[in-house]
């Protein structure tokens, strides 16, 4: 099962092509006072596991978050484009660093882990930030630079041990703790 209501996500588990059902985890996922970034990721990603668990306590669920951290801060989803305006203009230039926390859980057992991905943003004029934001309207984005769209034009540098951390679901690891878990992927046909 797939903690999430995010369409991201779930097209990057499709990837894996392993059924899963998604139910949305109804998690509160306001910072605690001095939460670090990594912290509250975990947090999350660990707290939609478990939130889902509990009414499916013989399934494997997989619960993740993504927190963005501009020199400590966190940058959320803007919502709209103002606020992602400001967003992309406090970014330019800036490297953010993308802490993708990814929780697998079912009864007892539980693995969480974070990847984090290095974002360094390119120093481009408020009209193209604007242009990019009209195009590609990334306001349910982290950091409103959507990398698997046009925001990967914003871009100047991705450094990540697994490239999908950055869409929201690290394949890589998530393939490791499901192997682990005595999944087989790719499955036989």
């Amino acid at each position: 099962m797939l903690a999430s209501t995010s369409v991201y996500r779930r097209e990057l588990l499709e990837r894996l092509r392993i059924p899963f059902s998604v139910v949305s985890p109804r998690v509160d996922e306001t910072p605690l006072p001095n939460e670090s970034t990594l912290d509250l990721a975990l947090r999350l990603a660990k707290a939609k596991a478990a939130a889902v668990a509990m009414d499916h306590p013989d399934a494997w669920v997989i619960g993740s978050d993504q927190v963005a951290d501009l020199c400590g801060a966190a940058i959320g989803k803007p919502g709209n484009f103002e606020r992602a305006m400001a967003q992309l203009q406090l970014m330019r230039g800036a490297t953010v660093t993308f802490h993708t926390a990814l929780c697998l859980m079912r009864g007892d057992t539980e693995s969480t882990l974070s990847i984090p991905t290095e974002v360094t943003f390119r120093k481009l004029s408020d009209e193209v930030l604007e242009a990019y934001l009209h195009a590609e309207e990334p306001y349910d984005c982290a950091g409103s630079a959507k990398s698997e769209g046009l925001g990967i034009s914003l871009l100047e540098t991705i450094k990540s041990d697994d490239p999908t951390a950055l869409i929201g679901l690290p394949l890589i690891a998530l393939s490791g703790l499901l192997r682990d878990a005595g999944f087989v992927i790719p499955a036989k046909k």
